[in-house]
């Protein structure tokens, strides 16, 4: 299974992926990474804090960006060259991301694609927003 060569893209293009994130999602993600932080695993510490309550890894919801990518667009085969990030609105347990990355610029020459991405919480706010370059799989 390959994903979309360059040739096979054009800007305005996009690809979405939908997840609701669980608890367990949560404490799996702190265990792979080792990131213990009260603020998502500890619910006494998190209610003092300015959330008032756990919330999900910054990194956690920038992870399913990397979902749409290497799995619907480009797709498989694609690297992933670099992300820039901005965390907009904490997501809590329970909350369904959507995950989006539109292609706006493109370098057929050296095989690179930039794209926004942007991940939406189920109220249709904003939780994350950035920009990825990529480099889609070259067809044989």
């Amino acid at each position: 299974m390959q994903g979309k060569s360059i040739q096979e893209i054009e800007i305005g293009d996009f690809a979405v992926f939908q997840k609701t994130i669980s608890e367990s999602d949560v404490y799996l993600y702190a265990g792979i990474s080792g990131d213990f932080n009260p603020a998502h695993i500890n619910a006494v510490e998190a209610s003092k804090g300015m959330f008032q309550e756990r919330i999900a890894h910054g990194m956690l919801t920038a992870s399913l960006i990397s979902t749409v990518l290497g799995c619907h667009l480009p797709g498989p085969g694609t690297i992933y060259l670099g992300q820039e990030l901005k965390f907009k609105k904490p997501v809590h347990f329970g909350d369904t991301i959507e995950a989006k990355a539109e292609v706006v610029e493109m370098d057929v020459e050296r095989n690179r694609i930039i794209m926004k991405t942007t991940a939406m919480n189920q109220k249709g706010e904003l939780v994350l927003e950035g920009k990825a370059t990529v480099m889609p799989p070259v067809k044989a």
